[in-house]
C-alpha cells in the first residue's frame, strides 16, 4: 500500500501545468516558449550538473490558478525542437510526490520540498485485484478497438503492474482535468485502478447510448430518403400519365408533398397535426379538377398560419403595470384594481407551478360597461401594454350572423374562420388581449344569434376546447384576456353577462376631466393642429369651463372635439396674421374663439328664467345610455270647464314610468289632507304630467318622487328649490324605495350645478362608489318617506327664496 517516508525528501524546481495533469509513466512534450516551463527546465539542468542522472522537475497541475497538493517527479529526457519548430522538452513522469514547503534553488524557477509516495502492491495479487486488472484490460481493449488503435492494445495487455496500469488511463482523451487530478491524488494503487475502471466503464456506457441514438437517427434518415425516392418516382409516373392523356394541370403531388413537409415542420399540437395530415392525404387523392382540393389548401394554409406554439411572456412587474395604467388613464380605479389583481394572481400561480390546472390556464373575461367616451376601448390597449401582451380589437357592432363568431362550414363557397380565430391569427400569439368592442350592439336575425355563439368563447370553464366551425379542431382560448365593452348592460343577454365580470365605468368628475384634458387630450390635439406646448397654453380655468359649460357628458369625446376646434381657430388666426404666438387661453377667451357656452347651470341663470321658477316643476335624475343626466318634470291642472278629468302623460314614457305617475297621483289624493294640499281640485280637473325632450324614450320607476314633488308643488303653489334634484321610487303609502345608478346620477347632478340631492335611504351604501370630491360638493339627503322629500324640496309658501334645508330624518 502507499506510504510516505522522510528518507525520500526531494528538493525540485516546479514546472506548473495549467489545466493539465501528467501521471507517472506518461511521456509528454512541453513547449519551452512558456517562461515558467523554460525556467523550471533550466533550473533542473543547472542542478543536474552537480548531481548524477537526468535533470529532474516537479510537474504540478495548476487548476484555475491553484496548485494541486500532489505532483509528479519528471525527468527531462530530451531538449530540442517540437514538430512545429518551437523549442521544446520531452519529459517522462516517474513517481508521485507529496508537495511540501517552498525552498530556494538556482535559476528563476520556484523550488519546493517533496516526499516521494511509495506504492506497494502485495505479491502475488489477491483474487479481487487480479479480477480488477482483467476487467480494466478488457474495457480498455474494447475502447481502443472502437477507436481503431490496434497497435496500443498489445501494449496495454502487456502491463501487469497495478500502479502502472492505473496510471496508463492518463492517456485517455475523454477524461476531464478534474478526473485526471483525482487519479493523481489517489495514492492507493488498487483504489486508483478501481477509479480508472469506473471512469472507463461510464464512458463506454455513454458511448453506447450515443451510438444507439445515432443509429436511430440514421434509420430515420434512411426511411425519409426511401420515402423521398418513392415519392419522386410516384411524381414521375403521374407526370408521364398526364402527358400521355394530354393533361397540363399543375402537379398536385408536388403541392401535397410541400404541405406534408410544412405540417411536419410546424410543430402543431398532436390532434391538430393528425387532422392536418388527414387533409394532406385527401389532397393527394383528390383529382386536379375537384373543388375539394381548393378547400383543403385554404384550410391547411389557415391552420399553418395559426400561432399554435407562440405565447408572449406576461410582464409580472405589478407596480410597473399599475404605473402604466395610471399614466395612460386618469380615474377608472375599479378596472385598474381588477387588472392589478389579475396580474398578481397570475404571478403567484406561476411562481408556484400552477400555470395550467386541468388543461386550463388563468385567462380573464371582463366587461367594461359605461357611457360613450369614458375610455373603454383605449383601456384595452393599456391593459395589453401593462401585461406585455399583444392587442387585437374585434368590432361587434351590427354583427348579426352567428358565423361571424364561429366561422362558416368549409363546404360553403368563400368560407372563412370566425372573428375570434382571425383575431388570434392577427395577434400572432395564443394569449393576446382581445377587445370585443360594442358587445351590446350585437343583433340577431334568421342567420342566428351571435351573442349565443359567444357563450362558449367567454366561458372560462369551456373556452379551453373552443371549436370553430371552419377549423373543426380544438382551440385553447383559456389564456386569452377578453375585454368586452358595452354602453348598456341591459342590452347584453343575461346568459352572456353571467359569464363575464362586470366592471362599471360611470363617467368622470369635472376634476378628472381637467386632468385628462391637460395630460392626454391637449398634447394630442396640439400635435394634430401643428402646434406645440410653447406656442399655445390653456389655463386650468379654461379647461374647467370647457368641461363644465361647453360640454356636459360622462366621457371626454366632446371635450376633445372642443379643444381641437379651439386649437384650429388659433392656428387659423395665426396664419391670417390676426393673432401672435405664443398665446395663453383663459376662460374669458373661450366665447370669442368658439362661441357661447351650451350648458349653463340652472342655478347660474336669472331666477325668473329658471324652469323651477313656477310651481309644478321639479328636477329629477336619470340614467341614459350616455351616462347620468338631469330630468325635469312639469305638471299642470286643466281648467274644469275646458279639460276632461283624468291623467295625461306626455314625453314618450314607458309603462313603468306611467305606473309611477299613477302611484304619485293616488298617493296625493289619499294623503292630501294630511299634507295640507287642496286635493279637491284633483277630482274634477285633469292632471297633465310632461317630461321635456319628448323625442327621447324614458322609462323606469326612479322618477316617482320627482312626479310627486311636482304635483305637490302645483297644488300647494310652493316652488321647488332650484338647487335640489331627487331620485327614488315611491309607493302607494309614500315610502321611498331604492333605485339604481346612484353614482351616475350624482355625477350628473354635480355637472348640472345642483348642490342638494335627495336619494332613498336604502341607497345610502351606494355613496361609497361616488368620488370623494363630488360628495364634498353635494349635500346628499337619504330619506325614507315622500313627506321628507316635500319638506326638503319645496320652498316656504311665504317666500320664493330657498329656505335653509333641515336635516333629513
Amino acid at each position: 500500500m502507499a506510504a510516505e517516508s522522510p528518507a525520500f525528501t526531494l528538493t525540485l524546481p516546479v514546472l506548473p501545468l495549467d489545466d493539465e495533469v501528467v501521471l507517472p509513466g506518461m511521456v509528454v512534450p512541453l513547449d519551452l516558449s512558456d517562461a515558467e516551463v523554460r525556467a523550471a527546465v533550466e533550473a533542473a539542468q543547472a542542478a543536474a550538473r552537480s548531481e548524477p542522472g537526468k535533470p529532474k522537475v516537479l510537474l504540478v497541475p495548476r487548476i484555475d490558478g491553484t496548485y494541486a497538493r500532489t505532483g509528479v517527479l519528471g525527468t527531462v529526457e530530451q531538449v530540442g525542437r517540437l514538430a512545429d519548430g518551437d523549442p521544446g522538452a520531452l519529459i517522462r513522469g516517474r513517481s508521485r510526490v507529496r508537495i511540501g514547503a517552498g525552498t530556494t534553488g538556482p535559476g528563476a524557477a520556484l523550488w519546493v520540498e517533496g516526499a516521494r509516495v511509495e506504492e506497494d502492491v502485495p505479491e502475488p495479487l489477491p483474487g479481487q485485484v487480479a479480477e480488477l486488472v482483467k476487467e480494466y484490460k478488457a474495457l480498455a481493449t474494447t475502447w481502443l478497438k472502437k477507436r481503431g488503435a490496434w497497435q496500443v492494445v498489445d501494449r496495454v495487455q502487456a502491463i501487469d503492474d497495478v500502479p502502472a496500469l492505473a496510471d496508463n488511463s492518463g492517456y485517455s482523451p475523454f477524461l476531464t482535468t478534474e478526473q485526471k487530478l483525482e487519479l493523481l491524488e489517489t495514492a492507493d494503487p488498487v483504489a486508483r485502478l478501481k477509479l480508472a475502471t469506473q471512469q472507463l466503464r461510464d464512458h463506454l456506457a455513454e458511448q453506447e447510448v450515443a451510438e444507439t441514438i445515432a443509429k436511430d437517427v440514421q434509420e430515420g434518415v434512411d426511411k425519409q430518403q426511401r420515402e423521398f425516392l418513392l415519392r419522386r418516382q410516384l411524381e414521375a409516373v403521374r407526370k408521364e400519365l398526364r402527358e400521355l392523356n394530354g393533361e397540363n394541370s399543375k402537379d398536385s403531388a408536388e403541392e401535397s408533398d410541400d404541405y406534408r413537409a410544412r405540417v411536419e415542420a410546424a410543430g402543431l399540437p398532436e390532434k391538430v397535426r393528425e387532422a392536418a395530415l388527414k387533409e394532406v392525404d385527401k389532397l393527394e387523392r383528390a383529382s386536379d379538377q375537384s373543388p375539394e382540393g381548393s378547400w383543403i389548401r385554404t384550410w391547411l394554409d389557415t391552420v399553418l398560419e395559426m400561432p399554435w406554439n407562440e405565447r408572449t411572456e406576461d410582464a409580472y412587474d405589478i407596480q410597473g403595470a399599475q404605473a402604466v395604467l395610471d399614466a395612460e388613464h386618469a380615474g377608472l380605479e375599479d378596472v385598474k384594481e381588477r387588472i392589478t389583481e389579475y396580474l398578481a394572481v397570475r404571478k403567484r400561480r406561476t411562481d408556484r407551478g400552477l400555470g395550467v390546472i386541468g388543461g386550463r390556464r388563468g385567462g380573464a373575461v371582463l366587461a367594461l360597461v359605461g357611457p360613450p367616451g369614458v375610455g373603454k376601448t383605449s383601456l384595452g390597449e393599456s391593459v395589453a401594454h401593462a401585461m406585455g401582451r399583444r392587442f387585437v380589437r374585434v368590432a361587434l357592432g351590427g354583427v348579426r350572423d352567428e358565423a361571424e363568431i364561429r366561422g362558416h362550414r368549409r363546404t360553403y363557397v368563400g368560407a372563412l374562420p370566425g372573428r375570434i380565430v382571425r383575431a388570434i391569427k392577427e395577434a400572432g400569439s395564443m394569449n393576446p388581449v382581445v377587445l370585443l368592442d360594442e358587445i351590446d350592439k350585437v343583433g340577431s336575425d334568421f342567420r342566428g344569434d351571435p351573442a349565443a355563439a359567444l357563450l362558449e368563447v367567454l366561458d372560462p370553464a369551456q373556452n379551453h376546447t373552443f371549436r370553430d366551425h371552419y377549423l373543426e379542431v380544438e382551440l385553447d382560448l383559456s389564456d386569452v384576456v377578453f375585454l368586452a365593452t358595452a354602453n348598456v348592460l341591459e342590452a347584453i343577454p343575461e346568459a352572456l353577462a353571467d359569464r363575464m365580470e362586470i366592471v362599471r365605468l360611470d363617467g368622470y368628475t369635472e376634476d378628472e376631466k381637467v386632468v385628462i384634458a391637460r395630460d392626454h387630450l391637449l398634447p394630442r390635439q396640439l400635435e394634430r393642429a401643428g402646434l406645440d406646448a410653447q406656442e399655445v397654453t390653456l389655463e386650468e380655468g379654461a379647461l374647467r369651463k370647457l368641461a363644465g359649460e361647453y360640454t356636459r357628458e360622462a366621457g371626454v369625446r366632446t371635450l376633445e372635439r372642443s379643444i381641437a376646434r379651439l386649437l384650429r381657430k388659433i392656428a387659423a388666426q395665426h396664419e391670417l396674421g390676426e393673432r401672435e404666438l405664443p398665446f395663453t387661453v383663459t376662460g374669458g377667451d373661450l366665447r370669442a374663439l368658439i362661441g357661447r357656452p351650451h350648458h349653463v347651470p340652472e342655478s347660474a341663470q336669472d331666477p325668473a328664467e329658471r324652469r323651477t321658477a313656477v310651481p309644478g316643476v321639479a328636477t329629477g335624475l336619470a340614467v341614459t345610455g350616455a351616462g347620468g343626466d338631469v330630468l325635469y318634470v312639469e305638471a299642470s291642472l286643466a281648467d274644469p270647464e275646458t279639460g276632461a278629468a283624468g291623467l295625461t302623460l306626455t314625453g314618450q314614457l314607458g309603462d313603468v314610468m306611467k305606473e309611477s305617475a299613477q302611484i304619485a297621483l293616488s298617493f296625493l289624493r289619499s294623503h292630501g289632507a294630511e299634507l295640507e294640499l287642496p286635493v279637491a281640485d284633483l277630482k274634477d280637473r285633469g292632471v297633465h304630467i310632461h317630461f321635456p325632450a319628448g323625442a327621447v324614450p324614458k322609462d323606469g320607476p326612479s322618477a316617482g318622487v320627482t312626479m310627486t314633488t311636482a304635483l305637490a308643488s302645483l297644488l300647494s303653489g310652493r316652488l321647488v328649490r332650484t338647487d335640489v334634484a331627487m331620485t327614488g321610487e315611491v309607493s302607494l303609502t309614500g315610502r321611498v324605495l331604492p333605485i339604481g345608478g346612484v353614482k351616475q346620477k350624482l355625477l350628473a347632478a354635480h355637472r348640472a350645478g345642483v348642490t342638494t340631492v335627495i336619494i332613498p335611504k336604502r341607497n345610502e351604501p351606494d355613496l361609497d362608489d361616488v368620488p370623494a370630491e363630488v360628495l364634498d360638493k353635494l349635500d346628499v339627503h337619504a330619506v325614507t318617506d315622500v313627506r321628507q322629500v316635500l319638506e326638503l324640496a319645496l320652498a316656504p309658501a311665504t317666500s320664493d327664496a330657498a329656505p335653509e334645508v333641515p336635516a333629513a330624518a
